[in-house]
């Protein structure tokens, strides 16, 4: 997947006055790559466009013009792209009562072991994650995985936790799937 470059970054003023446009642009584009498994699991597949994005977000909020610090976003942020024949996911732990997040934060923590997408011939593909997004009581709401697909486009994600609220497989959409394919095409 094609990386974001310096060149197309702008300068926080310069994209305030394009940013309404931009924003509904990905949110779009979003859309097909938000995927929900079971009640809990989230998986926002990023491309290019979502980091940019998200890299312009950053730059505006933090109000970055130094080059050292710009090159630091853009390499953070990079990273959340998928490599040669990877997909890159943002995956959200979506647990709105504060007390039994806790709680399911500790006892999920070996959740991520069990995350997994499903080719077409069937194969498994378990993801990949930092593990120093792992605490050593907890797991952290949000993680950044990463699934090597060799190119191919999963067919669904899923979770085979022995936990039933976490055990759940999604099957893929034809828009999903498309938009999978075009991120693997780079």
């Amino acid at each position: 997947m094609r990386k974001v470059d310096l060149n197309e970054i702008v300068d926080y003023e310069t994209y305030e006055e394009g940013r309404d446009a931009l924003r509904q642009q990905v949110m779009r584009s979003k859309e097909p790559r938000r995927i929900h498994v079971g009640p809990h699991l989230t998986f926002l597949f990023e491309n290019h466009e979502t980091i940019r994005y998200q890299i312009q977000e950053m730059l505006r909020a933090e109000r970055i013009v130094e080059q050292s610090h710009i090159q630091h976003e853009l390499d953070t942020y990079n990273e959340l792209l998928g490599g040669d024949g990877e997909l890159g996911a943002t995956l959200l732990i979506e647990l709105d009562d504060p007390k039994v997040r806790d709680v399911k934060l500790v006892a999920w923590r070996d959740m991520l072991e069990h995350l997994y997408a499903r080719l077409e011939d069937g194969t498994r593909v378990p993801l990949s994650f930092d593990p120093r997004q792992v605490g050593d009581e907890r797991l952290s709401s949000v993680q950044y995985v990463k699934f090597a697909v060799g190119g191919r486009v999963p067919v669904a994600i899923g979770c085979d936790h022995e936990d039933a609220e976490l055990h759940h497989e999604a099957p893929l959409s034809e828009a999903q799937r498309q938009a999978l394919t075009s991120d693997l095409a780079g």
